[in-house]
């Protein structure tokens, strides 16, 4: 889910509650309008900037709902880099959409919001909540314009994944030591069965009791990639070689290869990397800068 979604669909402030009246100059003399200073950038993207302010703000909401959690904000690392990779990432996206010629009807979603914000007391109250959460009506519009491009985008990347796709179903078995694990590809290989010895070695609780079954999964889903990675590379009924990841010693075995309807899960997952993969060509060939440090 697009991280912003939450915050940026709670509602609008009215604009009239916001602006004061416009005043004609009533002076027949001309009068020259001195040009606007451009506001600070954070990043300019294919040309488009990312002010400052808003970025600055974005870090703040973070800060605040990372405060709310009881996490410590020392142990997230560069976070400022991630919030401003995931305001660079939705105006990729944004305007992936609209050169894909994807629009909406913004004077609906500015009346959908009026009525949201009536909703939720009014004016005053939505003017509290606005800077409560570090919101002016300019940003708040902007962000969620490109939230509604940006999911317009997502839905065009994702179009072609359907309910079921190419999925492996795969077994193995875990162990601790190298010499248990060469032990057990020699049983293997005398024809022992292999669900039985995972159920009586196999270091691995979540799948033990089904003989090592790992289920069904589209390529990269498994958790461990030596493992993923090991189970696409054999033909139904191979065993692999012994491999170590993390975890230890694994033994792999490839129990069938078909299209097959794809989990919840497994799903969601095959949508995100559908996302990366189009971000990171996107990113690729986009004139992207930076101006605020690490």
């Amino acid at each position: 889910m697009n991280p912003y979604t939450v915050v940026l669909g709670a509602g609008l402030l009215l604009a009239a509650c916001s602006a004061g009246p416009i005043v004609a100059n009533s002076s027949p003399t001309p009068t020259t309008v001195p040009s606007a200073t451009p506001e600070p950038l954070a990043a300019r993207v294919d040309g488009q900037g990312i002010l400052l302010a808003d970025f600055e703000d974005e870090v703040a909401r973070f800060e605040a709902a990372q405060g709310l959690l009881g996490t410590d904000l020392a142990s997230l690392g560069d976070y400022r880099r991630q919030v401003l990779q995931a305001l660079i990432d939705r105006l990729l996206l944004a305007q992936g959409a609209v050169d894909a010629g994807r629009s909406f009807d913004e004077a609906a979603v500015d009346a959908e919001l009026e009525a949201v914000a009536q909703a939720r007391g009014g004016s005053e109250a939505m003017g509290a909540w606005m800077a409560e959460n570090r919101y002016t009506l300019a940003s708040l519009k902007r962000g969620l314009r490109e939230d509604k491009l940006s999911a317009m985008m997502i839905e065009d990347i994702t179009r072609s994944i359907g309910e079921s796709a190419e999925q492996i179903h795969a077994a193995h078995i875990l162990v601790a030591a190298p010499a248990q694990a060469e032990d057990l590809k020699a049983q293997l290989s005398a024809g022992a069965d292999f669900a039985e010895l995972a159920r009586l070695t196999s270091l691995d609780a979540s799948t033990r009791p089904a003989g090592g079954d790992l289920g069904w999964s589209p390529q990269g889903y498994l958790r461990v990639p030596e493992v993923d990675q090991a189970a696409w590379a054999l033909a139904p009924g191979e065993t692999s070689d012994i491999l170590e990841s993390a975890l230890g010693y694994h033994i792999v075995r490839l129990l069938e290869r078909a299209d097959h309807p794809l989990s919840p899960d497994a799903g969601r997952f095959l949508r995100e990397q559908a996302v990366v993969a189009w971000l990171q060509a996107r990113q690729a060939a986009t004139p992207i800068e930076i101006y605020v440090a690490p």
